[in-house]
């Protein structure tokens, strides 16, 4: 009888081992099916004037009121936890990404990339043979070994020090987060649209027509050099066939690089231009056919740049190349801000800043027409 149930006694704690793991499996089921639901809801896009719970304490407590607790500190120096101002929330981080890249041409069209440190170096291999021809049971020669050159672009803080009153930032109505993201990108944009095509490299980028130029080609010129194409007339283009110029400036890129070339010049130059015709009268200029498509010339697109020279004597008023390859703008992932309400009472400044450097980093990339 004992032997009996003790059997029978096995079999019900096996049955109650199963009920109980059956149960458990369902309570996991139901846990990852949650979990799922939770995820899904979480990759949803927020509805329209939503804004994150990040942003509303950043715009809120920080840049209307002036409360700094528990917001994210980024030290610029040793001294202070809080020196170098407050981290802008991603949501508006973006937004000024986004209208620099609006505003500011060379931006849109150059290799840009984020860094995590002050400084940002590049190495770039010249020289070398990395291979040769030999016969069968010929020996094999040493081949020569690439060159390292190492490239620092010139860097320097980018600020905007736009300004509100105390009664702006108290009134509920009145958008802090579009009017102060617009400030910082339109200050940013204006500053860098210069710097990346006139900068002088001394505390800000070097711009593309700072940098050597010669009428050497490429394998004569030095790493760095840009070479320019002469139009054989000072200040202007050649009475005949002013045109060909322009198709020996496309001609003295090289195939590799024309994959994504652009032409980058100013309004004025690109009126002059624009009225360029074949010998049959054909417009050498195809406007865009659709809003937000660049127009181009001689079948590459045409990027306007107000800060590119006029034409006039020895000006280097037209570029072209591939500025992805050729032209690199390194910066600091984060924009930092200051706010700042004693300096101007009952005023209250947004001291922005972001470290932004660039410089050419491939001079067989990007030719020059200069106007000689």
């Amino acid at each position: 009888m004992e032997v009996k149930a003790d059997a029978l006694e096995q079999s019900f704690e096996s049955m109650d081992y199963e009920e109980n793991a059956i149960s458990l499996k369902e309570e996991l089921n139901l846990l990852k099916s949650r979990l799922a639901e939770t995820q899904i809801a979480s990759q949803r896009p927020p509805l329209d004037g939503v804004k994150s719970v990040e942003n509303f304490a950043f715009v809120d407590r920080f840049l209307r009121r002036g409360i700094d607790t528990d917001l994210e500190a980024k030290s610029a120096d040793n001294s202070s936890g809080g020196a170098g101002g407050y981290a802008i929330p991603r949501d508006i981080d973006e937004q000024i990404d986004r209208t620099l890249v609006a505003l500011s041409p060379i931006r849109a069209i150059a290799n840009v990339v984020k860094v995590g440190s002050s400084n940002y170096r590049k190495l770039i291999t010249t020289g070398g043979a990395p291979s040769g021809w030999v016969g069968f049971e010929a020996s094999r020669a040493e081949t020569a070994t690439p060159t390292f050159t190492e490239v620092v672009p010139a860097s320097g803080d980018l600020y905007a020090n736009p300004a509100a009153s105390q009664h702006m930032l108290d009134d509920a109505m009145f958008d802090v987060e579009a009017w102060l993201s617009n400030e910082i990108a339109v200050e940013f944009a204006r500053a860098e649209g210069a710097a990346f095509i006139k900068g002088t490299g001394v505390n800000q980028p070097l711009g593309f027509l700072n940098s050597p130029n010669a009428a050497t080609a490429d394998a004569a010129r030095p790493m760095g050099t840009l070479q320019t194409i002469s139009t054989g007339v000072a200040g202007g283009f050649p009475a005949a066939n002013p045109a060909d110029k322009l198709v020996d400036l496309i001609q003295s890129l090289r195939q590799p690089y024309r994959q994504g070339a652009v032409f980058v010049m100013n309004s004025a130059t690109a009126a002059t231009i624009r009225k360029f015709k074949t010998a049959d009268g054909a417009f050498i200029w195809q406007p865009g056919l659709t809003a937000g498509q660049p127009s181009t010339l001689l079948g590459y697109p045409v990027i306007e740049a107000e800060d590119m020279p006029d034409v006039s004597a020895n000006s280097l008023s037209v570029a072209f190349g591939n500025f992805k390859a050729g032209y690199i703008i390194a910066e600091r992932g984060e924009t930092s801000i200051l706010r700042d309400p004693y300096t101007k009472k009952p005023y209250v400044y947004f001291y922005a800043t972001k470290r932004v450097g660039g410089q050419v980093v491939n001079s067989e990339a990007i030719k020059l027409l200069k106007f000689a």
